[in-house]
């Protein structure tokens, strides 16, 4: 739960003075919330606000802490849980979050609410900045098929921060969630969860910050399909041309490879959307006679060579001349949309004193805003060459 503001010390509590921690920990003891002695929540040594930090050197499979699930917050365990059930109906979303959210509103406000304690590590509900990360139990395999689990509050677990290169995870048993070092780690390092493979603008969108570059290995940098249809309208001399792409592109649409609103979405290492774009790339290049030919096929035929190549850095190179001449273009207008050039991010990002004067908003848009940025110029390069 990474931030600067918290909630004032609960009234009472063990430890004295205004920092809530002693009071959690001691609450963690009596509500069966054992951490490992290799362990110490801590606001010293972490990237932001509280964190949990080793104090001697932990082994990859290590146990960190146990969480029983009669600790957990959520619509099960919360006292207006009979109220919930009861509106059950008139609860429902897309989310199921709202439940959830009502249970926390009301525990938070409870003066004798037993995670009262837990909450005194909390930001103030009126901060932006960091929203508070809500665990969602996986489903079994055999449950895909199923509606979601019910998102829930897991003590201890959100005090975790997050980076895409993690060394602990969250594993759920029938009585206790157990988080386990899934890497070693030494002793005075951060212990890091993760809150899923996110992109930097995921993260900034749902959790209030962005992983400074290059931490965010996950992070990826979306070309809009619409980007890509403007680069070929671009690059069409004729009326007929104009048509032609016109109608290659509705047959895209036709196909559910692409949208208005859609995006292709490019990681570091490969294109995350491959068959959309490379479908796209095929329809849009391909000479007009095989256009025709596949609008009278039914499906698509399995293609062999150059066509089937997956598209990641080591085989984009290796496209067909006029599938990367129109990435390249897509990539060029998409860069083009951007306020701000790449070269004085870079520029900025390497000046301190510069950075500085930044307002935490402006560090992490800034943040993002450049990993995309190094993407699509990785992009450039790949479809130049």
């Amino acid at each position: 739960m990474a931030t600067a503001a918290k909630r004032p010390r609960v009234e009472g509590a063990s430890g004295g003075g205004d920092d809530p921690l002693p009071a959690f920990l001691d609450w963690c003891r009596r509500v069966g919330l054992e951490l490992s002695p290799k362990v110490s929540v801590s606001r010293e040594g972490t990237v932001s606000g509280y964190g949990m930090v080793a104090l001697e050197d932990v082994q990859r499979g290590e146990l960190l802490f146990v969480v029983p699930r009669a600790v957990l917050l959520s619509q099960e365990t919360t006292g207006i849980r009979s109220l919930l059930e009861k509106e059950h109906r008139a609860l429902q979303s897309q989310s199921g979050w709202v439940p959830l959210l009502l249970a926390l509103l009301y525990e938070y406000l409870a003066e004798d609410s037993p995670w009262k304690c837990y909450f005194s590590l909390w930001p103030p509900l009126s901060s932006l900045q960091h929203p508070m990360f809500c665990f969602q139990e996986p489903l079994e395999e055999e449950e895909d098929e199923k509606e979601p689990n019910p998102p829930m509050m897991v003590p201890a677990a959100d005090i975790l921060n997050h980076v895409a290169d993690h060394n602990a995870n969250l594993e759920y048993s029938p009585e206790y969630l157990r988080m386990v070092a899934t890497q070693p780690i030494h002793k005075g390092q951060e212990i890091f969860n993760t809150y899923g493979q996110m992109a930097n603008w995921q993260l900034l969108h749902m959790y209030g910050f962005a992983e400074p570059y290059p931490g965010n290995t996950d992070d990826t940098a979306d070309i809009q399909m619409a980007t890509v249809r403007a680069a070929a309208l671009q690059g069409a001399t004729t009326e007929a041309e104009r048509r032609l792409i016109c109608e290659r592109w509705d047959f895209l649409c036709q196909l559910e490879m692409v949208g208005e609103e859609g995006a292709f979405v490019i990681g570091r290492e490969e294109v995350l959307t491959e068959e959309e774009l490379s479908a796209t790339l095929k329809v849009l290049c391909m000479p007009a006679k095989d256009f025709r030919e596949l609008k009278e096929q039914d499906g698509w035929e399995e293609d062999d060579g150059e066509d089937s190549l997956t598209l990641t850095n080591k085989t984009i190179p290796k496209l067909k001349a006029s599938w990367k001449t129109l990435l390249l273009n897509s990539t060029l207008l998409t860069l083009q949309a951007y306020a701000t050039d790449f070269k004085s991010e870079q520029e900025l990002l390497c000046n301190k004193a510069a950075r500085a004067q930044l307002s935490w908003r402006e560090e992490q848009a800034l943040q993002v805003r450049y990993g995309q940025k190094q993407i699509l110029h990785q992009l450039l390069e790949l479809t130049s060459s």
